[in-house]
């Protein structure tokens, strides 16, 4: 599938995980091509392979990505700047829906767009030394704020927005951001290692419980586990729930069938 795309590489890593590389150097700065790549991707994600269960969302060169393409953004107008607002948000919203789990993995350079990326997974592996931040009013734009706010306080998201700071991954980690943390060289082998973990469940309620985490994210607490015992029902009537708990029962590895 990579070869439909300029700026994305996908490589199968085995036991159901998907590695998506995000390639345009020198820093991975994002283009409005290259949203609509993202939003294409992820949003179609079985059509990058057979049975991808989990997705391990990672970067060519010493940065994640280091924001927007500057020189593109700076031809932004009221009357372009709507459609291109959008491709932005469905390439953020394409990620954060994508019908598998997203693990980032993130090093160097996470900034504004960078940030937000990262932030649209489901969670994120960070080298120490990797830097998260929202550049925005340095550039006199806004944006961001929102979706740091799914990896942090708000303290945290305040400060880094009004000063433009970055943040080095083990001081965002300290002051209450989340993230799992690992040295630089260990990075893929640690989102790897999580994203294999999540593939083996089954992919019925992997894919499923994706749909319940986004849908109850901004629920109350009443209403919210309303809803996931619903899908608990409805789940009891899968033959991977009773696989799971005979396998568990039995300490063997399950035999689950494939996502429908």
């Amino acid at each position: 599938m990579s070869e439909q795309f300029r700026y994305l590489r996908t490589h199968p890593a085995g036991d159901g995980v998907l590695w998506v590389t995000l390639d345009r150097s020198p820093a991975n700065a994002v283009t409005r091509e290259m949203y609509i790549e993202i939003a294409d991707l992820f949003g179609n994600i079985d059509k990058a392979g057979v049975d991808v269960r989990a997705v391990v969302l990672r970067a060519q060169g010493p940065h994640f990505c280091a924001g927007n393409d500057l020189d593109e953004f700076a031809t932004m107008t009221p009357e372009n700047g709507t459609e291109r607002m959008w491709r932005v948000r469905e390439a953020f919203f394409a990620i954060q829906d994508c019908a598998v789990p997203v693990i980032g993995a993130v090093q160097g350079a996470a900034l504004g767009t960078g940030l937000a990326i990262a932030a649209s997974c489901d969670f994120v592996v960070a080298a120490r030394d990797a830097r998260f931040g929202l550049p925005e009013l340095s550039v006199g734009v806004m944006g961001g704020a929102r979706h740091l706010a799914r990896m942090a306080p708000q303290p945290l998201v305040r400060r880094m927005f009004f000063t433009g700071d970055p943040v080095r991954a083990d001081a965002f980690a300290a002051a209450g951001g989340a993230v799992v943390l690992c040295d630089q060289a260990e990075l893929d082998d640690t989102a790897t290692k999580f994203a294999r973990r999540v593939a083996g469940f089954s992919p019925t309620a992997s894919r499923l419980a994706k749909h319940i985490l986004n849908r109850i994210e901004d629920m109350d607490l009443k209403s919210g586990y309303a809803f996931e015992q619903g899908y608990t029902v409805q789940m009891s009537g899968h033959p991977d729930s009773k696989e799971a708990l005979s396998a568990f029962r039995e300490k063997r590895p399950p035999r689950y069938v494939p996502a429908a």
